[in-house]
């Protein structure tokens, strides 16, 4: 017998792949199947969805929270968190930190990702991404990336990125990505020059990646199956 999370995460995965399908074929069915799919966030509003709990600034996140540049983020365990700020999407893993620099403007200009798991997208921005051992320049940019104390991974999913090691700046390589083409490792201990390597597609699929274009009113730059996706599952 399925567990209740195998349940609810075969149940998600579905939503996903109707999302899918309703982007690509503008389809009645899908709205038939759930009443509705996922929509452009109203404006105001900062928060799609948080399955599990998730704390602003120390404060449990409601649906009523405002997500602003200063603001410091965390993901509780078995959880999830999809939020808005300006052009910016973001969906956060369980378990995660991040920490938004304060800005006299409503986007993200740099943000820390202290742990944890972060997919996010943007259009037509600038912005710095640090972990523990990399700095990322984006650049108008679908990017997912996971952040250990002494390891990071990063995956431009389509755009321009810079990434340089942090202990390392002779470690540096750019980016120009249409479809997931040079996801990363980037190593806190490694001898100079050798501190990013080629990694794997991991950890986070095109359907995520089209539910958070979606509600800031986008859909992605590429084109992705719809009728059986088998790509890499994502976690909590």
């Amino acid at each position: 017998m399925n567990s209740l999370n195998e349940i609810e995460d075969q149940q998600r995965r579905l939503l996903l792949k109707v999302l899918a399908l309703s982007l690509v074929s503008g389809s009645a069915r899908a709205s038939g199947l759930f009443g509705s799919v996922p929509k452009q966030l109203p404006e105001g509003r900062s928060i799609y969805r948080i399955d599990g709990t998730a704390l602003v600034n120390g404060q449990p996140a409601t649906e009523d929270t405002k997500v602003v540049p200063g603001d410091t983020i965390e993901t509780g365990k078995d959880s999830q968190f999809i939020f808005v700020l300006g052009g910016h999407a973001m969906l956060m893993r369980s378990q995660s930190k991040i920490a938004i620099k304060a800005n006299d403007k409503p986007v993200i200009s740099d943000l820390s990702l202290v742990r944890g798991k972060l997919l996010s997208v943007s259009r037509g921005a600038r912005m710095k991404i640090k972990t523990p051992v990399a700095v990322m320049g984006i650049r108008g940019t679908g990017w997912y990336a996971e952040a250990e104390p002494d390891l990071t991974y990063f995956c431009t999913c389509y755009g321009k990125t810079d990434v340089t090691a942090r202990n390392d700046p002779t470690s540096r390589v750019s980016i120009k990505s249409n479809h997931h083409d040079q996801p990363l490792y980037i190593l806190g201990d490694a001898e100079t020059g050798q501190s990013i390597v080629d990694g794997p597609f991991i950890n986070h699929t095109d359907e995520e990646l089209a539910l958070i274009e979606t509600i800031v009113g986008r859909t992605p730059p590429f084109i992705f199956p719809v009728d059986d996706y088998s790509g890499p599952r994502r976690d909590y």
